[in-house]
């Protein structure tokens, strides 16, 4: 893993030390407005990127910035972004990518995906929460509950991945009811998102070819996995996100061993093969839209109590 590029992590409040100023040069925000990190830059030279309490974002080098708590001026009481701690507020995190595949090497990273609950205070502000943090320091990665169960819903093969890492790092009661609803969000819809995050990568490698005379073969390596992915899923009711059986071709496909042909013709072996899974599968067309509602409004109603100091435990199922 790279080496963090700065002090500064996603959800650290921070003071601008410049003028904030939108289009035409117009001022958004004085000198001395603060804001929370959203996003970190991924190598020496970006900017972060900080959203401020109306809603407004904007790139911001490190120089530019000062860490709340070590400025003399203090968010006042009540306000919408007063006291917040991503990672007291993260209910699950995970490690995916090659690491939770089984494909890693010496060289691999260790991404990490998480879901954090937004305290009700800050979700209930004209401005609401942030969708998500990125921490490129950290290679991780956080959604608000909100929007992953959106993006769950609609089978996003990186969320749902996240579901069914079997390298879980924090699941607190709250993960662990969501990890007992997973199946739920498993449907026929599968088909065209895996289908089509597919193909979208596949066009990449085309253009690459085109252009550059080259393949990037990770990105084959996971255009394969993720059309066997989508196929046992359909299959098995169950997304199984550690590569076992394929593994060792995998790999030599990650080192270039396989001709593109070669490759290609597994392609479009597996993408016949993802077309029979579907006419066999026994998941719904559409995922359970009432449960993952219901589901989120019991964790919102979880959050408000919290923060008035109230004991309420979580309805619902317990996780298996």
């Amino acid at each position: 893993m790279s080496a963090p590029v700065s002090d500064l992590f996603a959800g650290t409040q921070v003071v601008a030390l410049v003028e904030v100023r939108g289009p035409g040069d117009s001022l958004v925000h004085p000198r001395g407005a603060v804001g929370v990190v959203t996003r970190t830059p991924a190598t020496v030279g970006e900017k972060f990127l900080v959203r401020f309490p109306d809603g407004f974002e904007m790139a911001l080098a490190r120089a530019e910035l000062d860490v709340l708590k070590h400025f003399k001026d203090r968010l006042g009481e009540g306000s919408a972004g007063a006291g917040f701690d991503l990672e007291q507020c993260i209910v699950y995190r995970c490690v995916v990518g090659s690491r939770a595949y089984g494909l890693d090497d010496e060289a691999s990273d260790t991404d990490r995906r998480g879901i954090y609950l937004a305290p009700a205070e800050l979700n209930w502000s004209l401005f609401g929460a942030p969708e998500q943090f990125e921490d490129n320091a950290a290679q991780a990665c956080y959604w608000e509950l909100q929007k992953f169960i959106t993006m769950a819903l609609k089978a996003n093969p990186n969320i749902l991945e996240c579901l069914y890492s079997p390298l879980v790092e924090k699941c607190t009661v709250l993960g662990k009811e969501l990890l007992a609803l997973r199946t739920g969000f498993l449907s026929q819809m599968i088909f065209q998102t895996f289908n089509g995050y597919a193909l979208s990568q596949f066009k990449k490698i085309e253009q690459d070819r085109r252009n550059h005379g080259e393949v990037r073969w990770k990105h084959a390596m996971h255009l394969l996995r993720l059309l066997l992915s989508g196929a046992a899923t359909l299959r098995e009711g169950h997304l199984t996100v550690r590569v076992e059986a394929h593994r060792d071709r995998l790999r030599a496909i990650k080192r270039g061993d396989l001709t593109w042909p070669e490759v290609d013709a597994w392609r479009r072996d597996l993408h016949r093969d993802f077309e029979r899974a579907l006419t066999e599968t026994r998941l719904p067309e559409r995922p359970d839209y009432q449960a993952a509602n219901q589901f989120l409004v019991r964790a919102r109603r979880h959050a408000a109590t919290q923060e008035t100091g109230t004991i309420s435990p979580l309805a619902g199922r317990a996780a298996g």
